[in-house]
């Protein structure tokens, strides 16, 4: 009889308690589907105590999650504790020199460390699996490692962030402005107590790094992504947005070019035609285009319990098969270290929302700088007092490379006519 494949569990949180359940429930199909058993045999948890709806006691225990990585009766090493250093970063480590495999959820280490840790599954052939770790349940990392693997991947962009996309969607459905709509998703578990990773686009940005390395064959630049969040979003944008037949989601882009490679996490308007504009609540959606395969979309629920423990176990399924492949999908020598496209190269259409104090010539100085940075207007729009004071002037401009853009908004920094910082957000047309 085949041996089992025996698992040490770091993290039992509510992922770590599902892949338990999991584990349980589908055990014969899961077994019939990995041509053997897969066994918990050690866990390991910040508190011993804590009821968590599953039985532990079965399992040995490890107050140290280090330990796991050393242990003779452990094949491979889950990781649900989360954060891209500490202890996550430790336990991978010590798993990978060890010669053991080594599944994660942990988006954040991957995207800082990701290359460090393939290459040292590598070095001892073992496998690094990380399914989990973007989009929950979606098999979009198999999607894009795997199906896809033979095509020359043109984009790749996508809702990376429930939190955020729960936010504006509500924002869209109810009329209610930011703040209202945060406190309600923190109230209802959606956000956490402190947003920040989520709402100002770490996160997204973090899924949105793995996903371009595995799209376009280029090592992990997390550092590289531009991020702007979803905080200065407003009710009168979604309004606008809507009049002007968009709805705003918050998206990661990446795009590879010939001057190297374009990653971006930023609110943009979506047509609402666009796939991505039906994507509701705290669903997640991944577009990949590629060469011969066409458009992909990849959608389901990108967080939660289940979701997320059922990526974790497929990975497990596919170890206990044997199927490693390379983490990125493709060895880490042949990655290729491209640089960071110049953002204002590339070409689109903009949303432009100012607050303005009502007075004449106000109009005239934004067209002004509009027209000496060689931006043209596509639309205008003026509206009657903001809820917050001021008027409000909305412009959609025509095609144009992104840097006039930047340089029309230098033009007017520091001017009294504003009362409030600009909003910029780009126009999908992908």
């Amino acid at each position: 009889m085949t041996k089992p494949l025996r698992i040490a569990l770091a993290g039992l949180g509510n992922v770590g308690a599902g892949v338990v359940k999991l584990l349980d429930t589908n055990a014969a199909l899961i077994e019939r589907r990995a041509g053997r058993a897969i066994e918990i045999v050690a866990v390991s948890a910040r508190d011993r105590s804590r009821d968590r709806g599953v039985d532990i006691a079965r399992f040995a225990w490890a107050d140290d999650a280090a330990d796991l990585a050393t242990r003779d009766d452990v094949d491979v090493v889950v990781e649900l504790v989360g954060g891209s250093d500490g202890p996550a970063l430790t336990l991978a480590r010590a798993t990978l020199a060890g010669g053991k495999s080594f599944v994660t959820a942990n988006k954040a280490m991957l995207a800082h460390h990701g290359l460090e840790l393939a290459d040292a599954a590598e070095a001892k052939g073992v496998a690094l699996k990380y399914e989990a770790a973007v989009a929950g349940g979606i098999p979009v990392i198999k999607g894009l490692r795997e199906g896809a693997a033979a095509n020359e991947i043109q984009h790749v962009f996508g809702i990376l962030n429930g939190t955020c996309n729960y936010i504006l969607s509500t924002m869209e459905s109810a009329g209610r402005d930011f703040g209202d709509v945060l406190a309600e998703a923190q109230a209802l578990g959606y956000a956490e107590a402190d947003p920040s990773f989520d709402i100002d686009g770490v996160d997204a940005a973090h899924k949105l790094s793995i996903l371009a390395s595995l799209a376009f064959g280029a090592k992990v630049d997390f550092g590289s992504v531009a991020i702007t969040g979803i905080r200065d979003v407003k009710a009168a944008d979604i309004a606008e947005a809507a009049a002007l037949g968009f709805k705003i989601r918050l998206v990661g882009l990446g795009e590879a070019t010939a001057k190297g490679l374009v990653q971006r996490v930023h609110p943009c308007l979506v047509p609402v035609d666009h796939p991505l504009a039906h994507v509701t609540g705290s669903l997640n959606a991944v577009v990949a285009e590629g060469n011969y395969v066409g458009r992909l979309l990849f959608q389901g629920r990108g967080a939660g319990e289940g979701p997320t423990a059922s990526a974790v176990v497929a990975d497990l399924i596919d170890i206990a098969r044997g199927e490693y492949g390379p983490a990125f999908g493709m060895p880490v020598a042949s990655l290729a270290a491209m640089p960071a496209a110049p953002a204002g190269e590339r070409l689109g259409r903009a949303y432009l929302r100012f607050t303005v104090v009502d007075k004449p010539g106000v109009l005239a100085e934004l067209t002004a700088a509009m027209r000496d940075a060689g931006v043209s207007i596509e639309s205008l729009i003026q509206r009657g007092p903001a809820a917050d004071g001021g008027v409000l002037i909305v412009l959609v401009t025509h095609e144009g490379p992104e840097r006039s853009v930047a340089h029309a908004l230098e033009k007017l920094e520091g001017s009294p006519s504003l009362t409030a910082a600009p909003m910029w957000m780009h126009i999908l047309e992908a």
